[in-house]
């Protein structure tokens, strides 16, 4: 008895992304919308330092290694067919 199975695919898991800087550009676009101060030359001044502080001194996030599950699963269409 042969089994065809056309096209095995599987769907990854999506990650969830974190922001590093979330809370620091949060402050700085509420300053932003409170004070009318886009320019960060007035009260927004520390927010928009705060923000380019943090952007500074967060490491970039790491790649992830592509899953082989569809590797495998292409490796077993070939031997079910």
């Amino acid at each position: 008895m042969t089994i065809h199975i056309k096209n095995l695919k599987a769907r990854p898991r999506k990650a969830q992304q974190t922001v590093m800087c979330a809370p620091q550009l949060t402050a700085m676009l509420a300053c932003w919308a409170a004070m009318d101060d886009v320019m960060s030359v007035g009260p927004c001044q520390t927010h928009a330092q705060d923000l380019f502080q943090c952007m500074r001194t967060t490491p970039t996030p790491k790649k992830m290694h592509k899953p082989t599950i569809n590797f495998h699963l292409a490796r077993l269409g070939k031997s079910i067919q």
